[in-house]
C-alpha cells in the first residue's frame, strides 16, 4: 500500500515539476519578448522624435537659408571650436573629419584631418559627410569648394566668428538645430549661463577694490593683447576686474613701454602651450621691475583655448581667471 502510494505520488511530482518548468520557461520567453518589444518601441519613439525635428530650415552665419532634410549621420568640422561644440552635444561618434588644429577632446586627435583655412577638398569629398561645418573665412575665400560640397550632397553650414558669450550660445544653438541635438544644447547653454551668473553675483557682492589686469596673448617682442569686444574683456568685466587695454578694440599690439605705463596689478599670459616658462619670462623683463604685477609676482598663464576659443569651455576660463585674480574670493 505504502509502496503504491509513493509510486503514485512520485509520478505526480515529476509531472508537476515538468509542468512548472514549462510554465517558467514560457514566462521567461514572454518577458524576453516583452523586453524586445519595449526596446523596439523606444527605438521607434526616438526615430519619431528625430523625424519631427527634420526637415529643418534655418539661417546660418552667412545669411543663407539652409534646409537639412534628415538627421545627419556624419559630420566634418573644419574649426576647432565647432568640433568642441559637436562633441559637447554628444555627436562625437558622428564626426569623421576635423581641422588640423582640433585638439579637444582627446578623441578628436584620432579623427581624419581635413585641413584648416585651406581645406583638403578631395579628402572631404571622399569622406562625403552629411554636414560640413565651415567658417565665414571658408565662405569668403573658397566659395567654389563649398559649391562642390553642396553639389555632392553635403549640407554646408557656415559658423561665423564670435566675440561674446551670447555669440557662443547662438553658435551652439545653430549647430544643435542642424544636427537635431537641441535638448543637449539647452542643457549646455543653461549650465554656462548659470555658472557665469553665479560668478558675476559673487564678484559684485565681494569685490570692492578692482584689480587692473594686463592680458598677453603673444610674447615679446610682438606683444598682443585683447581690448573690448573680446571674450577676455567680457570675462574680466564679469569678475569685477579692469582690462588694462580697455581703451582699445579687439586684438591690438602695444610696446613694452606702453604696457609698463599701465601699471597692471595682475598679468595673464595665454601662450604657455608653446613657451616653456611664460611667467618667468615676464618677471625677468628689463624695465618691468616696478610694475605691481611683477613686484608681487602676480603673473599667471592660462589655457589659451579656454579664454579665446568660442565653445563650451569658455566658462572654465572665467572660473580660472576668477581664482587667479581674486583667490581670496573664488579659490575653493
Amino acid at each position: 500500500m505504502n509502496s503504491e502510494f509513493l509510486k503514485k505520488w512520485g509520478l505526480v511530482g515529476l509531472v508537476l515539476l515538468f509542468t512548472m518548468a514549462i510554465i517558467t520557461g514560457c514566462g521567461t520567453t514572454e518577458q524576453n519578448t516583452q523586453g524586445d518589444v519595449n526596446a523596439d518601441q523606444e527605438e521607434q519613439v526616438a526615430e519619431g522624435e528625430s523625424e519631427e525635428l527634420f526637415p529643418v530650415t534655418f539661417v546660418d552665419d552667412a545669411d543663407r537659408e539652409v534646409t537639412i532634410e534628415s538627421e545627419p549621420e556624419t559630420i566634418v568640422s573644419i574649426q576647432a571650436s565647432n568640433t568642441e561644440v559637436s562633441f559637447a552635444l554628444g555627436l562625437g561618434d558622428k564626426v569623421i573629419g576635423v581641422s588640423d588644429y582640433c585638439n579637444y577632446p582627446a578623441e578628436a586627435l584620432d579623427i581624419d584631418k581635413v585641413g584648416a583655412q585651406d581645406m583638403n577638398a578631395e579628402l572631404i569629398l571622399t569622406l562625403l559627410p552629411d554636414i560640413a561645418l565651415v567658417t565665414d573665412y571658408h565662405y569668403n575665400t573658397h566659395p567654389e569648394i563649398l559649391e562642390q560640397f553642396e553639389e555632392a550632397g553635403i549640407n554646408v553650414v557656415v559658423v561665423g566668428s564670435a566675440s561674446s558669450f551670447e555669440d557662443v550660445y547662438n553658435k551652439i544653438d545653430m549647430i544643435a538645430t542642424a544636427t537635431g541635438s537641441q535638448t543637449a544644447a539647452e542643457e549646455i547653454i543653461s549650465d554656462m549661463k548659470e555658472r557665469h551668473e553665479a560668478i558675476k553675483e559673487q564678484a559684485e557682492e565681494s569685490i570692492t577694490d578692482k584689480k587692473k589686469v594686463w592680458v598677453e596673448v603673444s610674447p615679446a617682442p610682438d606683444i598682443f593683447t585683447t581690448g573690448q569686444n573680446t571674450f577676455m574683456h567680457e570675462m574680466l568685466e564679469s569678475i569685477q576686474a579692469v582690462n588694462a587695454a580697455e581703451d582699445h578694440e579687439g586684438w591690438v599690439s602695444l610696446t613694452e613701454e606702453e604696457i609698463v605705463q599701465l601699471n597692471p596689478d595682475v598679468i595673464i599670459t595665454t601662450y604657455g602651450y608653446y613657451v616653456d616658462n611664460p611667467s618667468g619670462d615676464v618677471l625677468a623683463r628689463d624695465g618691468w621691475a616696478e610694475v605691481p604685477a611683477v613686484q608681487n609676482e602676480q603673473v599667471f598663464d592660462v589655457d589659451n583655448d579656454t579664454v579665446t576659443r568660442p565653445g563650451p569651455r569658455l566658462i572654465e576660463g572665467v572660473e580660472t581667471l576668477a581664482e587667479l585674480i581674486y583667490p581670496e574670493v573664488f579659490k575653493k
